[in-house]
């Protein structure tokens, strides 16, 4: 299994920071990005094959792989997002359909979490290719990916469009995606940028359960973590990445 680290999106919302670096390497703690908190996490489960999706600003991220490399005892494999300043992201993670077939954990490259949710997808019983981690605490609003599931605790729908007091939690960006899943994940991944460039790829799980797929949601407790879209976002980040 390997890790995987969604990071080619252009964080526009994080300007000035992210004129000229992708929003995973905007700091968080010091020097200290939000990449080095996703590759820490993936190395301490003991993922140390990881590959990182890039496109916005790729050079940055190719310039310090080494430096990431030696700090975190990993072998980097960076994939490059074509349409990343054009697209969303249901196409950039397909574009690492070749690597997501050996089964992988795959983190959003803006979202800062502790390694507890790593551990927590790893630790989880096998009931489904896809397992999904799910904050059933947070109290939700209008922008945050949303899920609810069914009465066998299977997921029903998954999409920034819902009700917040419909949701039984939010997807918080990182998933396990067992290697028995990969063909079917890429081929709904395909249908849904098909469909529209600008649809995410948590529309692409919804496109499997649609199929008829089984996706599982593992709830990760009550933990400090957020997803990094604007400066409120990085504010808070910078909050609770000291204490990880």
């Amino acid at each position: 299994m390997l890790g995987m680290v969604l990071a080619a999106g252009a964080g526009r919302r994080l300007r000035p920071y992210t004129d000229t670096l992708p929003k995973a390497l905007v700091p968080v703690d010091g020097e200290t990005t939000i990449m080095d908190i996703s590759l820490r996490n993936l190395a301490e489960v003991g993922l140390r094959d990881i590959v990182i999706v890039v496109g916005y600003a790729a050079q940055a991220v190719h310039e310090r792989k080494a430096g990431f490399e030696e700090k975190y005892g990993v072998k980097l494999t960076l994939v490059h997002n074509d349409k990343a300043e054009e697209w969303n992201n249901a196409y950039s993670l397909w574009c690492a359909r070749d690597h997501f077939a050996q089964g992988a954990l795959l983190v959003n490259g803006d979202t800062v979490h502790p390694v507890s949710v790593e551990k927590t997808l790893l630790a989880a019983p096998e009931t489904s290719d896809i397992l999904l981690a799910v904050d059933n605490v947070k109290k939700l609003a209008d922008e945050e990916m949303k899920v609810t599931l069914d009465e066998g605790g299977s997921l029903r729908r998954i999409t920034k469009l819902m009700d917040p007091a419909e949701a039984y939690g939010e997807y918080i960006g990182a998933t396990l995606i067992r290697p028995a899943a990969a063909e079917r994940l890429a081929d709904a991944l395909k249908a849904t940028f098909e469909r529209d460039p600008q649809l995410y790829y948590e529309d692409g799980y919804q496109e499997m359960v649609e199929r008829g797929e089984t996706i599982h949601a593992a709830p990760i407790g009550e933990v400090d973590w957020v997803e990094v879209d604007n400066h409120d976002d990085l504010a808070k980040a910078r909050t609770i990445a000291v204490r990880y």
